[in-house]
């Protein structure tokens, strides 16, 4: 009985106040949302949209005859009679936001408003009220609105640069419509660059978002709105445990820009950059990747006005480190037109320092044509690759004046760095080649199982490869 009364008394000495005590850490958002809510609001659109583009965005669909047969019948029946593929329907959806402003302004992402004829956003108390866009920004997904009202609740805004990996986060929105949903996670990463995202970047958590959550604001345990939730990662179209929010210090910037002018303008250096891999660091003298490699410096661009060349990896942008390629164009992106910016890049493995004058970002960049066909004529074979000369017309509408073209790869180290038919390689370890002697002659002078950096021009654009010579036996 007495061991028995022992083994009771460890228990509640020890392993009751250890789970009280692990509770009292778990954070309670009850007085967050309770804050909050009234100002995150719902955003609902409508629009107009062909039957082709439900079906098929971006692809057009041709004209069906009198007819047609099985694809007609199936038409008419999922979609009514008389329906085309130019014929046009209702199309709606369903998004987030928040009031920025008491005077009715209103932030949410730009794919929930984008090529909508009506907005309309509902508040908290069941108010609805059409909204005007004031202003967009694609390269962001941030998009500012206003509603005709006054004294409107509002949220306050954090600093997202202060925020930490594990560090609790709160989002609220409306999930498949159900409004005012809270979720909660922690910050799973910082600073994630995606995919087609070069001027964002992206706070990642594991906080519950899904379709409709779109433009709500994610809070810290603070009320502070730290970003706004914009993306998830999903194989299935739903939640994953993935989702990607704008930092709102971003946020602030772009929304002050489209209440000031209704546009954004963004910092510009000139240059397609690419990541340094574990090869290509070693091809240039590096002791481990890091920085942005420079692959092309565009015409009469700020880089190329400050001797920024093709080859240079920049590892610093106005004191701050690249770590990697993505971390440069959003710092590019933030700084203001005209400014001076100190840009220290590695060049044949010595470190030096140029001062650039930042330009504006173009509208639309215009990217590099490369052709791809070959020419009959063979001029020389290395490592898998078969080489012919570049003839003045191809060199012309890929706007370069020197390269050699890749006509064929069969199994060899050329394949394994990737170098793939149609490529034109322009340079090697930092030295241009115009022709198939110079690119086999260098290749040759480098020693046997070093790695060596060529760039190739593509339709694409410019891209860094390394090529591991094999060793000799």
């Amino acid at each position: 009985m007495r061991k028995y009364l022992f083994k009771t008394l460890i228990f509640w000495l020890f392993l009751v106040p250890f789970s009280n005590a692990s509770a009292t850490h778990l954070p309670d958002f009850t007085e967050l949302v309770e804050a909050a809510g009234p100002a995150v609001v719902n955003i609902s659109t409508t629009g107009k949209a062909s039957l082709a583009e439900h079906i098929a965005p971006g692809i057009e669909m041709p004209e069906l005859p009198e007819g047609a047969g099985p694809l007609e019948d199936w038409i008419k029946r999922f979609f009514g009679e008389g329906q085309g593929f130019g014929e046009e329907f209702d199309t709606s959806s369903l998004g987030s936001g928040f009031i920025f402003t008491a005077d009715g302004y209103v932030v949410t992402n730009y794919h929930v408003v984008k090529a909508a004829d009506e907005i309309v956003v509902r508040l908290s108390d069941r108010r609805e009220f059409k909204a005007k866009l004031i202003g967009f920004d694609p390269k962001s997904d941030i998009a500012l609105l206003q509603i005709d009202a006054k004294g409107l609740p509002t949220l306050k805004m954090g600093d997202s640069s202060k925020l930490k990996v594990g560090e609790w986060v709160l989002a609220i929105g409306s999930p498949f419509g159900f409004d005012y949903s809270a979720t909660a996670g922690i910050v799973s990463a910082k600073g994630r660059s995606l995919p087609n995202e070069n001027y964002v970047p992206f706070i990642q958590t594991d906080v519950a978002i899904n379709p409709g959550n779109s433009g709500g604001p994610l809070f810290n345990l603070d009320g502070e709105v730290v970003g706004i939730n914009a993306q998830i990662y999903s194989q299935t179209g739903g939640f994953m445990g993935v989702s990607f929010a704008i930092p709102i210090n971003v946020v602030l910037d772009i929304v002050d820009q489209l209440k000031t002018s209704g546009h954004v303008t963004r910092g510009w250096l000139g240059v397609y950059i690419q990541e340094v891999t574990r090869q290509l660091a070693e091809s240039f003298g590096m002791d481990q990747p890091r920085g942005a490699l420079v692959a092309q410096v565009m015409e009469d661009s700020p880089a190329g006005k400050a001797g920024i060349k093709v080859g240079d990896i920049i590892l610093k942008f106005n004191g701050q480190k690249i770590v990697r390629s993505a971390d440069l164009p959003p710092m590019v992106g933030r700084t203001q037109v005209g400014q001076k910016a100190k840009v220290e890049v590695l060049r044949g493995g010595k470190p030096m320092t140029l001062l650039v004058t930042i330009g504006q970002l173009p509208d639309e960049e215009k990217p590099v044509q490369a052709k791809t066909e070959a020419q009959d004529k063979k001029l020389g074979q290395l490592y898998g690759m078969t080489l012919s000369e570049l003839s003045a017309e191809q060199a012309a509408e890929m706007a370069i004046d020197h390269g050699v073209l890749v006509q064929s790869v069969e199994a060899g180290a050329a394949r394994d760095a990737g170098i793939r038919a149609g490529d034109v390689i322009v340079m090697i370890q930092q030295k241009q080649v115009k022709s198939s002697k110079e690119v086999i002659d260098a290749i040759k002078a480098i020693p046997a199982g070093n790695s060596i950096a060529i760039l190739v021009q593509r339709k694409s654009g410019p891209v860094f490869l390394a090529l591991k010579k094999p060793k000799t036996k």
